[in-house]
């Protein structure tokens, strides 16, 4: 006879109380639907398992160089970073309900906020989001909040999976989202001022953009503000080590994905999305917030605070169904940023600029790969322009042992032969020179 647990005793002995049977819970499943057992095989020694999943993961294993960008970077990320994170007080801790017995991880959350607000040049920042879609869709409802409005501008040189993301959650909502074609890689001025208008809630751009161009919104948010609209500006962490940051340009609201501050490139995730904004609207940022007060003795303490996620407030009064932060994600992103500091910060960025520009010259030498944007201004990411399809180049240099780039044409119409390569600090100048070769012997 199966073993059959407490539980399972229990629920069977509920459905009992009500005349009805487990199998009566799938009258509606058609029989030929419904699944009768497991075909498994016999089972196996723990060593006879591990050579057989070796065996299967061994052919999937490809080392590629990687050039891919589009939103997640492959950067180095230091081994004390790992260290740190294993350790067994972070890695098994939960939501820190009870400060009192929380101190070291709402602490850590503390400081993450506090980075962000440095980083961003914001005032107030959360306990982090999903990832940078989402938080840049909370930053968009937000501002509807804010404003009393319905209506949102987005250009589309905003990452395009973001789009979607925010096109899937405003589906079924009473919003006006109206979305600008960029001009020459720049988000596109005139159009977001003809589209401005009193019943605009907010504007949302990205610096550097999905293009990898760079660009100052301080213009746009004179504009939005005018109109009593908010500016989102959803941005690459790294770049702001030495590019002027969104608070100095006069966003409301800062988003991005934090994948680039020590988390690896997984097979999509866990990332980490940040979100920053202005004192006077921190009521109206979602999700967890920490907050620094005293203990009875006057000692330092940190409690969680302005909580207006569903589970704590009435769902009528909630900003946000987001019911978790990415905790261990968001310590993996304070760790390194203190591993690197102000300085290393800014060497970091650097390197990605200069290897960039490296990158550029030395693959718009090969004859027919020219620039497609007339933006001089990239951080490390460039749109090139190739003379052949570059879904077809990128899978020849895939063979060759290249993630050369990411082919525009999956969102982009007309850009066929155009493709958005990425150079980070990892990059080195042979690795780049190697490249251009391979890309110009195929062509």
């Amino acid at each position: 006879m199966p073993f059959i647990s407490n539980t399972d005793a229990q629920r069977v002995q509920m459905l009992a109380e009500i005349g009805l049977t487990a199998e009566d819970l799938f009258a509606d499943v058609p029989p030929e639907l419904r699944c009768r057992g497991l075909n498994l095989p016999e089972g196996m020694g723990e060593q006879e398992v591990r050579n057989r999943l070796a065996g299967i993961a061994a052919k999937n294993y490809i080392h590629l160089t990687l050039f891919l960008g589009g939103g997640f970077y492959d950067h180095f990320i230091p081994s004390a970073v790992y260290a740190m994170l294993s350790r067994s007080e972070f890695y098994t801790a939960y939501t820190p309900y009870q400060p009192e017995t929380s101190q070291g991880t709402l602490q850590a959350i503390y400081e993450f906020q506090s980075m962000m607000c440095r980083l961003t040049d914001m005032e107030a920042s959360n306990a982090s989001m999903y990832d940078g879609g989402t938080a840049l869709y909370e930053a968009m409802m937000m501002a509807l909040r804010i404003t009393k409005r319905n209506k949102v501008i987005i250009d589309d040189s905003v990452n395009p999976i973001y789009r979607v993301m925010i096109q899937s959650y405003t589906r079924n909502l009473k919003i006006d989202l109206e979305e600008t074609t960029n001009h020459e890689g720049l988000a596109n001025r005139d159009a977001i001022l003809k589209a401005l208008d009193e019943d605009t809630a907010a504007v949302m751009v990205q610096n550097p953009n999905f293009f990898g161009c760079i660009d100052d919104f301080t213009d746009i948010a004179a504009a939005a503000h005018k109109k009593g609209a908010l500016l989102i500006v959803s941005c690459y962490p790294m770049s702001l080590g030495i590019l002027k940051t969104p608070g100095a340009m006069g966003a409301d609201i800062v988003t991005g994905e934090g994948q680039s501050l020590g988390l690896p490139m997984s097979f999509g995730g866990p990332y980490l999305g940040f979100m920053a904004t202005r004192k006077q609207y921190v009521r109206n940022l979602p999700g967890r917030i920490v907050g620094e007060t005293t203990d009875v003795n006057g000692d330092r303490g940190f409690v969680l605070t302005l909580q207006t996620r569903e589970q704590h407030i009435r769902r009528d009064k909630a900003t946000s169904n987001i019911c978790s932060n990415e905790a261990l994600c968001a310590l993996a992103a304070t760790i390194y940023l203190s591993l690197l500091g102000k300085e290393g910060l800014k060497e970091t960025a650097q390197l990605c600029a200069d290897k960039a520009s490296y990158a550029y010259q030395r693959l718009t030498a090969i004859p027919g790969v020219k620039p497609h944007f007339p933006a001089k201004w990239v951080f490390n990411e460039m749109v090139l322009d190739l003379p052949c399809d570059a879904t077809e180049a990128i899978g020849k240099l895939i063979e060759k042992g290249y993630a050369a780039g990411f082919p525009l044409s999956r969102y982009y119409k007309g850009m066929d032969n155009s493709i958005l390569i990425a150079v980070t600090e990892k990059r080195t100048k042979q690795q780049i020179g190697m490249l251009a070769e391979e890309l110009e012997a195929i062509l």
